[in-house]
């Protein structure tokens, strides 16, 4: 097992200093099972994926998510450097943020509560979800397989519902509080590097922008506008003596977006757009300062965006960089949904939404797992030999770019062939079956579900 993960798997021998090394060995193994496993990813599942290649007791393997002491922090901090040191070794960073809920039935499970369901909600009709509502920071990453970029996952927080934190007597934390407390990891982390990060509105607050613009430039933020902000110029410089009184907060009034928009004239642009297509808009923009009571002014440049072709409705973009274009800002926001699709393609390859854990540690570890293991088989596939990217590589001819599907299925079947029939001498014998009957077997082993 470990000569193995040694030639394939360098990465995740990189976040070994994460745990102790009875973990360690028992942690490889539970990532193996759960690329190999289809359905629950609940441990029992994932030892039964693996029967009697697993040693020891299977409560010991149990004992990795509830018990066993390792840190998800170090974790992440580990994968992170990793991933920035062989795709983002220099340049501005690329995150992008966002708050799904996983659904988990149990009356005890800990951390549940009831959520706005984002994705069946719309603008007339609320749907809630009971489960947990994790806030992800995530880092978009470009393969040279795919044509669009991959958003992988790197800090994941559970944010809890305003219910549990007046019964538990604790201060409640927004999604946008905790995104806050993230990225302040991330600048602490990394004192030399800059970010731009792009999130939906719920993450496009006074508060968000005002936290982006204290940080000296290393931190952008690109978000959606509304059309009736307040806009103002800056206070004027006090030349000579200062005057008596509250010092001014803002200068004189500036049109909102919404009337700059409807009297302008407004250029054209093609952009990269959602789902990694391209498309023709027209925009107006302008900057100013944004102010809240409370908070003061913020520096922003706005973007209205309007699909020529009309399907999307129309849209006020901001980002707290002025320096930015019109089309980076654009650009920045459509290359946010790559995260939606991370969540999807993890819910139905990686399992998740399918564990069963109630207890704090299980739920804190589980789901955020599972996320990071979206990350890991992604650069798995990465670092797998060209000769094997070029033998299970994309799923059928005629297709240009790969998909995470067709990544976890040249990983699984990677391991089959060279871990799982090749452990105890089993290749020998596997290699006297006929070829046609050995694809029968990887075409049903290999696909995820």
């Amino acid at each position: 097992m470990a000569s193995i993960l040694h030639d394939a798997l360098p990465v995740f021998l990189e976040l070994a200093p994460a745990f102790t090394r009875p973990t360690f060995a028992r942690a490889q193994l539970l990532v193996v099972a759960a690329v190999l496993t289809t359905g629950r990813r609940t441990i029992a599942n994932l030892l039964r994926t693996l029967g009697a290649l697993v040693p020891g007791q299977a409560s010991t393997y149990h004992r990795v998510l509830s018990q066993a002491r390792w840190s998800g922090l170090q974790l992440a901090a580990l994968l992170l450097r990793w991933l920035l040191r062989h795709f983002a070794a220099t340049g501005r960073i690329r995150l992008v943020g966002d708050d799904p809920v996983d659904e988990h039935r149990g009356k005890k499970v800990y951390g549940k509560g009831r959520h706005r369901d984002a994705v069946r909600s719309s603008r007339n009709y609320t749907a809630f979800r009971y489960g947990h509502k994790w806030v992800v920071l995530a880092v978009l990453v470009s393969f040279p397989f795919a044509r669009r970029p991959w958003a992988l996952p790197v800090l994941i927080a559970l944010s809890r519902c305003p219910q549990e934190n007046r019964r538990r007597g604790r201060p409640h934390k927004t999604p946008a509080e905790w995104m806050q407390l993230l990225l302040r990891v991330l600048l602490r982390w990394f004192p030399d590097r800059q970010f731009l990060f792009v999130g939906d509105s719920g993450f496009g607050s006074h508060a968000v922008a005002s936290f982006a613009a204290r940080q000296d430039g290393r931190l952008a933020l690109v978000s959606r506008f509304v059309a009736d902000a307040n806009l103002y110029d800056p206070p004027p410089r006090v030349v000579g003596k200062k005057p008596s009184g509250r010092p001014r907060q803002k200068g004189s009034k500036r049109p909102s977006p919404q009337a700059v928009v409807s009297g302008a004239a407004r250029q054209r642009l093609r952009v990269s757009w959602y789902g990694g297509g391209r498309r023709r808009v027209e925009v107006v923009q302008g900057v100013g300062h944004w102010y809240k009571a409370g908070e003061g002014l913020v520096a922003v440049r706005w973007v209205y965006v309007h699909d020529r072709t009309g399907t999307h409705r129309d849209d006020y973009l901001y980002s707290t960089d002025v320096s930015l274009t019109a089309q980076e800002i654009i650009e920045a926001y459509t290359g946010r949904w790559n995260i939606e699709t991370t969540f999807q393609e993890a819910r139905a390859y990686l399992g998740l939404e399918t564990t069963r854990g109630w207890k704090r540690q299980t739920v804190l570890r589980a789901a955020p797992c599972l996320l990071g293991l979206y990350t890991v088989v992604s650069v798995w596939y990465w670092q797998l030999p060209a000769s094997v990217k070029a033998d299970w590589g994309l799923l059928w001819s005629g297709k240009e770019a790969m998909t995470f599907l067709d990544a976890i299925t040249a990983v699984r079947r990677w391991l089959w062939t060279d871990w799982v029939f090749a452990t105890g001498g089993h290749d020998v014998t596997f290699a006297k079956l006929p070829h046609d009957l050995r694809e029968v077997l990887f075409t049903a082993l290999a696909p995820a579900a």
